[in-house]
């Protein structure tokens, strides 16, 4: 009987033996089949952008704020700390601890609850990336196993790096790295011992110890780590009287974007996101051509510019606008009355600075408010260019052989829908076009007197005399969007945005070449490849060419309509641009090496005040912005070059500028039946 019994009991014991066996290795063979899930374990990393002197602009991540740190850049004593904390025989062990988890089994029992884990720094790397957190059985062999496995597959050294890069440290920082820099603004070779201890104490309970919340709990958990670090005799009596006494100073960040130039950075995400799916969280290192100081001055510009409209609008119509403070830091609004609400909508801004050779963008800033508006004006907004269109004309007529002593005349007239000049007694006068002046009408003047006035019948006429087809194909040419086939773009009607702007103009400020403007400079994947973004250039005209506008544009911001534009001791050449019923308002200049392209216009495209033009709207800005940018640059230059092949020519009325390809001035204006054409 008893045999029967004992051969039954080792018959069940040994199907139970061989059914334990089955599932082990059923486990075994999923864990073999996962392995390759913590060895290829991609976190998601936080990509970071530079300004062009390597200073941190921003922080772009979805979830998680992770900044990597390879094994090598870890400080040995972050280890020992850890290992104390943790794991102490992590070097010994084969991926368990049998002693921490039978030390655990005996506390559970006795606590008669789950009170204490044995998990070794492998485990919790296996817990953390490949397990769910459920706590059973399974999970738990499956755990252990996992853990064995990967030790075989891994060195210590790589199960190190993952875990302090994974593990979670507060206040939203991801990694060691990550804390270092945000808790103590530090880099990890910075730390002091008692900021080491403070950081590997975090993981335990990282919102309990969280030192910008909690600074007395994260002292006190510093301390208990240096006690057990002396007394396992891993530092010295003397660092640990050093250390104990110690506290160090915690930034509390609000923001981990840490994002201080908005548009510039919204407009990276838009080029890269579609080359780059992972931008946010493949740890790339972006350098932008952005200068923060540039950056910084035109912000202050802009908002400089966007108060001194408002300052004019509350001062001479305080029946139309009342004050509104709009922040704390400065900027003041005029707003519309309820009865005028209709009729003036909400006033913003843009300012775009290149470098004029490299076409490197300095600075880009795409409202005065970016809490109050994200749209990106600088980018985005498509504006009529009003007279900033005009010097282009001009370029195609030097280019044509005209030089800016030919004479043209200024004088009232009208056209028809067919773009040729309509006589006096047509009937339909709803099919009559009747231009006019800003000023008064010069009579027959120079092309250099016209470009610096922005005579708009002069510039007519002058496009009737180039002929009209030659300077809408020269228009195309340089690839202005949306042309208009008539005689409206003489006066501006296309429409563009400030950046577009930036590169149309380089043909002036670049002599010739026209540079299509680069935000972005490089970018570094976490491999340490570098990608260097091209730049895009197309030669014009000729550098002489370009100098003859340039000549003219200076004389445009000496005593045209871009006077307040003036730097003292700096050349600048500029254009001022004034669409219909000052709905915008532009200058777009240049000194010898940097260009600004600087806009004002209400969003919904209402008028920015009634005689609120680009030379009163913008061009003061330009002179804000370079006379503060001369504090910081002194040695920017401050003379044009003047290209080999500029020839000059002296009549009664001053000295000209030409080409060896620009004719004379003729002795008669070119225009046919003027007299015709003139409205007394």
């Amino acid at each position: 009987m008893w045999r029967i019994i004992r051969y039954s009991i080792g018959v069940t014991f040994c199907v139970a033996l061989f059914g334990v066996g089955i599932y082990l290795y059923g486990v075994y063979t999923e864990v073999q089949s996962e392995i390759e899930s913590v060895k290829r374990h991609k976190m998601d990393v936080t990509t970071q952008i530079f300004d062009t002197k390597g200073r941190l602009i921003a922080n772009l991540f979805n979830e998680h704020y992770r900044l990597y740190a390879k094994f090598e850049e870890i400080p040995p004593r972050i280890i020992e700390i850890l290992l104390a904390v943790e794991d102490t025989l992590f070097f010994e062990h084969m991926g368990i601890n049998p002693d921490a988890i039978s030390r655990a089994i005996v506390k559970n029992v006795k606590n008669l609850k789950y009170s204490e884990g044995g998990s070794t720094l492998t485990q919790q790397v296996v817990k953390n990336i490949a397990l769910s957190p459920e706590r059973t059985l399974k999970r738990k062999i499956k755990e252990a196993m996992f853990a064995i496995i990967l030790e075989q597959n891994m060195s210590k050294e790589d199960i190190l790096e993952i875990y302090l890069n994974y593990i979670f440290l507060g206040h939203g920082y991801y990694g060691v790295r990550t804390a270092a820099l945000g808790y103590f603004h530090k880099n990890l070779n910075e730390l002091t011992l008692k900021e080491m201890c403070m950081l590997m104490g975090l993981p335990k309970a990282p919102d309990t110890y969280d030192p910008s919340k909690n600074l007395q709990h994260s002292l006190g958990r510093a301390n208990n780590i240096l006690d057990r670090l002396k007394d396992i005799g891993w530092i010295t009596q003397e660092e640990y009287e050093a250390a104990i006494v110690e506290i160090p100073y915690v930034y509390n960040d609000k923001s981990l974007t840490q994002n201080v130039a908005p548009y510039a950075v919204d407009e990276v995400v838009r080029q890269l996101s579609p080359i780059y799916p992972d931008l946010k969280t493949g740890g790339y290192k972006i350098y932008l051509t952005i200068d923060l100081d540039y950056q910084n001055i035109a912000q202050e510009a802009l908002r400089y510019g966007y108060n001194n409209i408002n300052e004019r609008l509350l001062e001479q119509y305080p029946r139309t606008f009342v004050r509104e403070e709009l922040d704390s830091e400065g900027l003041i609004y005029a707003k519309p009355k309820e009865s005028e609400a209709n009729k003036y909508g909400e006033l913003n801004g843009a300012m775009v600075v290149t470098e004029s050779q490299s076409g490197k963008i300095l600075a880009l800033v795409g409202g005065v408010d970016y809490k109050k508006s994200v749209f990106n004006r600088a980018t985005q907004a498509k504006r009529q260019f009003g007279s900033s269109i005009k010097p282009f004309i001009y370029l195609v007529a030097f280019d044509r052989g005209y030089s800016p002593a030919w004479q043209v005349m200024d004088a009232p007239r009208k056209f028809g829908n067919t773009n040729e000049n309509v006589q006096s007694n047509q009937e339909d006068e709803e099919d009559v076009w009747k231009p006019k002046n800003v000023g008064a009408y010069g009579g027959l003047i120079t092309l250099r007197e016209a470009l610096r006035k922005s005579a708009n019948l002069a510039t007519l006429n002058l496009v009737q005399q180039v002929g009209f087809d030659i300077i809408y194909r020269g228009i195309k040419d340089f690839e202005f969007p949306y042309v208009p086939n008539d005689m409206s773009i003489v006066l501006g009607s296309l429409s563009l945005s400030p950046l577009e702007a930036a590169k149309f103009y380089s043909v002036f400020s670049n002599y010739g070449t026209m540079i299509t403007p680069r935000l972005v400079d490089s970018i570094v994947n976490v491999q340490g490849e570098t990608y260097t973004f091209p730049i895009a250039t197309r030669e014009y005209t000729q550098p002489q060419q370009a100098f003859l506008v340039t000549d003219i544009l200076r004389d445009v911001v000496n005593r045209g309509t871009g006077v307040r534009a003036r730097v003292a001791n700096l050349e600048i050449a500029g254009k001022t641009g004034t669409s219909n019923q000052n709905i915008d308002g532009w200058f777009c200049g240049y000194s010898p090496s940097i260009q600004t392209i600087i806009w004002y216009g209400r969003d919904n495209n209402t008028p920015i005040g009634p005689v609120e033009t680009g030379g009163i709207v913008a061009a003061p800005v330009n002179a804000y912005f370079f006379n503060k940018l001369l504090k910081i640059e002194p040695g920017l230059k401050r003379r044009f070059d003047v290209p080999n092949g500029i020839m000059k020519k002296t009549f009664a009325d001053g000295e000209y500028l030409y080409t060896n390809i620009s004719k004379l001035p003729p002795t008669t204006p070119s225009v046919t039946n003027v007299e015709e054409d003139l409205l007394f």
